[in-house]
Formats: C-alpha cells, structure tokens, sequence
C-alpha cells in the first residue's frame, strides 16, 4: 500500500494533512508515504489528475487507487483507506 501526498510550499491546508498523515504513520507503520511537491514534481501530479493542493491518493498493492481526497482528509478516512489497499 502507498500514499501519495501532492503539496505545495505555501500550502496552509497541506501543513494540517500533514500532521494527519504523520498520525496515520504511527498506528500503520507499514504505509509508504510518498510525500510530492506539485510544482517540483509536476509530471507525476498531472499523471494523478492533482487539482488542488493538499490532494492524497492511497493505492493498493497493484497501484490501483482506492482512496483520494481533495483538502484535508480525516484521519478516520485515512485508516479506513489504508485498511482497503490491504
């Protein structure tokens, strides 16, 4: 299972996911958190249809997707959403 984390520099709402995906490490120290910025890494956010800044985008095994949020996710959808890439 991966996470993929696309922010921004200046983002105010990516500094609250990011205290929500640190959360979410701690209890599931098995998900990779791939943390990418949209600008520096803007190939990979156009190949995941990033919109917005915070958008997480968990996948499963064969890197199929099978959670995205656009804004700040709960930590609730996070642990759910990493319970289904399992």
């Amino acid at each position: 299972m991966q996470l993929l984390f696309f922010s921004s520099a200046f983002c105010e709402p990516c500094m609250k996911t990011r205290a929500v995906l640190d959360a979410a490490s701690k209890l599931v120290p098995a998900a990779k958190i791939a943390e990418l910025d949209v600008v520096k890494d803007s190939t990979e956010a156009e190949r995941a249809g990033v919109r917005v800044t915070p958008t997480v985008v968990v996948l499963d095994a064969e890197d199929s997707e099978v959670f995205r949020a656009e804004g700040i996710p709960t930590l609730n959808q996070v642990l759910t959403a990493l319970a289904k890439a399992v």
